[in-house]
């Protein structure tokens, strides 16, 4: 996908891969900025359980505005059907990233715990619960600010249920 243009975003390089999508870096060429563009993976993309969860994911991560969470732009779907979310790309390092370099200072430590209990705190109030928490879905952007990203598995407490019974 890199080097091509889906919509109005040219596609720069892949930045990232996990269950749920691949991420890359894209320019939006409408608005002149630098987004990130999660795809839903292109052996899922068959699956309607998939795409209504990859869309809840959106919905559920787009009511959140905080400067702790990842900000969702869009979801765009393409003529071909291709799924994906534009979102806000941050300059940075995954918390995962920064713990492999090495243990970090205590106040370095708390600081980011305190940033990660703020945007969840702003997620419950709003109904969202997370759900996949984990150092690989916290990014710490280059002016040290915390971003909870990948709200893959997030429920939403009013909505229905977002894992089927037996499954985790």
């Amino acid at each position: 996908m890199v080097g091509e243009t889906i919509l109005h975003y040219k596609i720069i390089e892949k930045i990232g891969e996990g269950g749920m999508g691949v991420v890359y870096k894209a320019q939006d060429t409408k608005l002149d900025r630098i987004v990130a563009l999660k795809f839903l993976p292109d052996d899922v993309i068959r699956e309607e359980e998939a795409k209504e969860r990859f869309i809840r994911e959106a919905k559920s991560a787009s009511k959140l505005d905080h400067q702790n969470i990842c900000h969702i732009h869009a979801v765009e779907e393409t003529e071909d059907g291709k799924l994906f979310i534009s979102m806000a790309y941050y300059e940075g390092d995954t918390l995962q990233e920064v713990i492999d370099k090495g243990p970090m200072k205590l106040d370095e430590a708390l600081t980011i715990t305190n940033q990660v209990a703020d945007g969840l705190n702003e997620a419950h109030s709003k109904g969202v619960i997370h759900r996949d928490i984990k150092p690989s879905n916290i990014m710490l952007t280059d002016r040290g600010q915390v971003k909870i990203m990948d709200f893959g598995l997030a429920k939403s407490i009013a909505g229905s249920k977002a894992t089927k019974a037996g499954t985790t």
